[in-house]
Order: C-alpha cells, then structure tokens, then sequence
C-alpha cells in the first residue's frame, strides 16, 4: 500500500535486508516480473501527482532491475499519452532477467530508446532509473557525466527507489548523486534515505510495501527504527499529589570564564523540561546572571571540585560538559562527576576530556557528541565519522558502554544492546550555536523524571528537532533558547501532565 511521508513505516532495512525481504516475497509465490510492474506503477501514480500538467518523460536507465522499473514506467506514460525517450547508459543488451524482459515490452510498445551521449538533450520530466541500492563504490564514467547532466538541467527529477549515487545504508553521496524531487521507495524504507546527506537530494520521499503481506516481515532483521510521534517513549502522567520530590534533582555542572552562557541554556532546558529541582554548578562570576536568568534553580560559585561533594550527595542526575572548558577547573568539575554513582549526561568539553583519557566515563551515561567529537572519542577523522554514521553511533556505544546521540543530519540514538533510533526532523535554520547545550538539558530532566536512558535519549532528540522545526519556519536567526518553549509545548502535547 501506498504511505504518505506523515504515516511512513518506523522500521529501516540495510540494502541488504531489503533484498532479502524482496527474495522472501518472491519465494512467498509473488513473481519478480510481477514486482516490477508493482513498481513501477507506484512509481507512474506519484509522478503523476506530483507534475499533474506534465506531458513528457526522459527515463535514464542503467542495468539492473532499477532499470527495468524505468522502462515500465515508460511504457505506462506512453500509453497515457505522454511524449517518452529512454536514454540508455550502456547497451540494452545487458540486461538480464526481468529487466531484460520489460526492455522487450517497452520496444514492442513503440518507446524510443536511443543511447545516452554527452550531446543527448533531457526533456520534461527526468526519471532516473540509473544505479539503485546495489552501489557501494564511487560513481564511475558515464554515470558520474549523467547525473551531472540531470542536476544541472532545471527539470523536475524523480528517482525510482533511490536517488542515483546515495548510499542505501549510509545516507553518503558516492562521488556524485541524483538531486531528485521526488523519490519513489517500495519493499521496505532504506536507513540511508534519513541519515547523512539525504536530506539533500531525496526529495518528497514516497513509500510503497509492493502489496506486501505484513506477516512476511514479522520475524525480519531491522537495522533502526524511525522516531515518530506515534512511537515515543512517554513520560507517565502525573497524579494529582505529586510535588518536587518526585520528579528528580538535574545538578548542571559547567560555564567556565566565557562559556557562562551554555550552561545557562542547559539549566534553563532542564527547568522547562519538567525536572522537579535543578541546581547549576558554575564559576562564581556568574551566579548573578543565573539568578536573574533563572531564580527557580540553586546556584552554586564553585571554585574547586570540593564544593561540589555535599551536593553531588543530593542530586539524582547529572548533566556536565556545557561550557566546561579543559583548564584546571573543568578538569577538576568532571573528575568529581565521574565518580558519583549517578545518571549522568556528558556533553562538549567534558567529551573532548574524555577523548584525551584524562577521565574515565562512569556507568548509565548518555553522551551527546557532534561528528568532531565523536571523530575523537573514536580516534579516526571527522570525514569517517560522516562517511558511515550508524557505525559510529554503535562503536561508541559499544566503547563506552553507553547510550549515545550522535547529533547532525538525521541525528541517531545508539543503546548498547544494538537498538539504533533515528531521527529525520529538524530545520537549516537549527545551524546555530547552544542548540546542544539546550539537548542536554533536555535529556537530564527526561532521566530526572525517571525514563530509561535510551528512551530518555529518544524522545528528547524528537522534541528538540521538532521544536527546531517549528520555530524554524521563521527562517534564519534561530537562537537556542527559542527551543525550550516550543519543546515544553511539544512535551505536553505528547505527554500530558495530567489526564
């Protein structure tokens, strides 16, 4: 059945799973040239709906069966009348099995097929039915020219399956890709349309299951989960006797001279975000601006880590890192918190210490890194870190046993256990600095309330790029304290207080 993008399936496949789903159905009795037929008359329906007054078709296809759809949906516009070219990459000849056949069909239903050139001319819309999910090196000649071709046409592009040149696991560009805007998906969602550079050149994104029996993909191998509004870890309403007590003490330990402001956005967060008490460690000069900033919260001048003791015996959850700085001070800060037996949240500084071995990270963390610091928690270079970010996030959790948020472009959520969460919200204007210190905020009050880490972890990084989302709609100057209204609106519309 045909998904919009509001009511897309949570779970994502590996290129690999998906064709074992595809080989699953087949040997469930549905033929692969029947598939294909599926397919491509998914694919005829949305471009449709997409470019209702459109008239003319130019297919580019390669050689697989992503070809062989192509040629299909060239046969059904066609038929209703549309102006159609294929512009074969390569020599038809190659073709095999199914692919091969619908070659034949579309011959026999008059498509013109000519062979693609430098010289060949695209016109209305661009189908690109060129490479699919089997790539996994760069994009080699002629295709590397093609997709050049398309992205610098002006036209209106639709890719059938994926986008020619993305990786279907990874969310990487390979070289060169198709910036379509429509992409048209079936079987089952690849994780590499959420994560990494997609977002860039998918599109409006499509999904249909090809008449899938639900029952056939119970039992399959998943590699993450998409978060979505009707997935969410929830908090647990709160009876009508509640008070502080019951709702968790986030102690916030940062701001060295000059970074006052980041562990003010993280104290601010957690107050919003429903922590029953909030306390915020910091350099002495800025106790009075966290006062006028946020009087509900219990400051502390701290001017060495022994101040720290008796409080770190009150507290049930921690949140270091947010303008903590790596001189003495900090150090001495994040010493302390690493050996308290608490929850803890580990943010900026406090990650590049521990990427130096200067502290060892204590047990149920949550660490937040960007791509640079996860590069050097990992010690390879930021560009490896972006080239596969699912196996990022689940080598850091596995190093350090702990849950991880790895933030950026289809921000991922790693458990230890293997469970991976991805996020695909969020806005360009998010592209702001103390967004990270207002999600680390977020996630300590979560935990505060009680919620595991990793569900805290989940639902925390939806709200965040949800709330990021609808206040970015008024464009860029996005700053992150405009967050944590919308994240505490989002919360209760999610989680009512009280029901």
């Amino acid at each position: 059945m045909p998904h919009t993008k509001d009511d897309l399936p949570d779970a994502l496949y590996s290129a690999a799973q998906v064709r074992g789903l595809d080989a699953s159905l087949i040997a469930a009795g549905t033929k692969g040239f029947e598939l294909m037929h599926r397919a491509a008359r998914a694919t005829w329906r949305a471009l449709v709906r997409q470019w209702p007054t459109a008239n003319e078709l130019t297919v580019l296809a390669g050689h697989g069966n992503n070809a062989g759809d192509g040629y299909l949906v060239a046969v059904l516009a066609r038929r209703a009348g549309w102006h159609v070219r294929i512009l074969a990459v390569g020599d038809p000849q190659r073709l095999q099995g199914d692919a091969a056949l619908v070659h034949a069909e579309a011959v026999s239903e008059g498509v013109a097929v000519q062979a693609w050139s430098a010289h060949s001319e695209l016109r209305g819309v661009v189908l690109d039915a060129l490479l699919g999910t089997g790539l996994t090196g760069e994009v080699r000649e002629p295709y590397a020219s093609v997709i050049a071709a398309i992205n610098t046409s002006g036209l209106p592009v639709a890719a059938v399956d994926i986008p020619s040149g993305l990786c279907a696991d990874t969310g990487r560009l390979l070289g060169a890709a198709v910036r379509a805007n429509l992409t048209v998906t079936f079987i089952g969602l690849k994780l590499g349309l959420f994560i990494g550079e997609a977002a860039d050149v998918v599109g409006e994104l499509v999904f249909n299951d090809l008449q899938a029996d639900p029952e056939s993909f119970s039992g399959a191998v998943i590699s993450a989960r998409r978060l979505t509004a009707g997935n969410l870890p929830r908090l647990a309403a709160r009876p009508p006797t509640s008070h502080k007590g019951k709702f968790g003490h986030v102690l916030l330990i940062g701001g060295d001279r000059g970074f006052g402001g980041a562990i003010l956005l993280s104290t601010q967060s957690a107050q919003r975000s429903g922590a029953g008490m909030v306390s915020v460690a910091t350099r002495s000069e800025h106790v009075s601006a966290a006062l006028a900033r946020i009087p509900e919260a219990m400051v502390l001048g701290t001017s060495s880590a022994n101040q720290l003791m008796g409080l770190l015996e009150k507290v049930s959850v921690l949140v270091v890192g947010p303008g903590l700085g790596q001189a003495a001070w900090g150090k001495s800060l994040l010493s302390a918190a690493a050996h308290a037996p608490l929850p803890q949240v580990w943010d900026a500084d406090a990650l590049n210490m521990l990427a130096e071995g200067q502290v060892g990270l204590p047990k149920d963390c949550i660490i937040t890194p960007h791509p640079g610091e996860a590069a050097r928690l990992l010690g390879i270079s930021t560009a490896e870190v972006q080239a596969d970010r699912p196996a990022a996030a689940h080598a850091l959790s596995k190093k350090y046993t702990a849950v991880v948020i790895l933030k950026g472009a289809g921000s991922l959520i790693a458990n230890p256990d293997g469970r991976l969460s991805v996020c695909d919200q969020g806005h360009p204007a998010m592209a702001t600095a103390g967004l990270g210190d207002v999600l680390a905020g977020l996630v300590g009050a979560l935990l505060a309330q009680g919620m595991q880490a990793f569900d805290a972890a989940c639902l925390a990084v939806w709200l965040h790029a949800n709330a990021g989302a609808q206040q970015g709609k008024s464009g860029r100057g996005l700053a992150a304290s405009d967050l944590i209204p919308a994240i505490r609106q989002l919360l209760e519309e999610q989680a009512p207080c009280l029901k």
